[in-house]
């Protein structure tokens, strides 16, 4: 088995959504002083390569927590939106998604990490497409990108109409280009706490 490593480490000086603190670890205990070594995270739900739940804009949304952990694995197919404009609809008909639980877009957003260029003209998904996509019996999507929508978007759309369908939105994957068009199991797994409106996960990709 082949396994894809989709997650962005989190450190103190990554790239976060503006105007959201950046994370902060600190040493907590060291194996000098203390017998064992333990760091205090403080950082934002939404940090790093994270997923999004209902909750997170949508005011009777599930939380994280209150889906079974079949919700974060299942069969994946990644479409190819690099170079386009915006994600349409014709784009996601040309994949056959029959069977698929994610769909995950690779726009090439990932190689702009840590620059100031990554928050600005990503592709986002056409009101038509992501229709579309939220008529499908999928468990989720996911991007490359830091948000389903503009980053100066005041109503998300494209977040309201995925989230709507019981979605769960990954996002700020990272490395997708490797896995086109191919079919492949998929596993996104956030921590599970309390009314969790979403988490940062470690996502993986796995190929027989």
């Amino acid at each position: 088995m082949k396994v894809y490593d989709l997650t962005h480490t989190i450190r103190n000086d990554m790239p976060v959504y503006p105007g959201t603190e950046q994370p902060q670890l600190t040493t907590a205990c060291t194996i000098e002083e203390a017998g064992y070594r333990e760091t205090l995270l403080h950082m934002f739900s939404h940090t790093g390569t994270h997923m999004d739940a209902p909750a997170h804009m949508l005011p009777d949304g599930a939380a994280l927590d209150s889906y079974g952990a079949e919700k974060f694995a299942g069969t994946a197919v990644v479409a190819d939106c690099r170079g386009q404009a915006a994600i349409t609809l014709p784009l996601l008909k040309s994949y056959d998604l029959t069977g698929v639980d994610f769909v995950l877009f690779c726009t090439g957003w990932d190689k702009k990490w840590g620059s100031s260029a990554y928050y600005e003209g990503f592709p986002c998904l056409t009101a038509d497409a992501a229709a579309y996509l939220a008529s499908l019996p999928l468990k989720g999507v996911g991007e490359d990108t830091i948000s389903l929508d503009p980053c100066d978007s005041v109503d998300f759309p494209n977040h309201i109409a995925l989230l709507g369908a019981d979605f769960v939105n990954t996002e700020n994957l990272t490395g997708l280009d490797a896995l086109i068009g191919r079919r492949f199991t998929f596993v996104t797994l956030p921590l599970k706490f309390e009314n969790s409106d979403g988490c940062s996960c470690r996502a993986i990709a796995m190929e027989e």
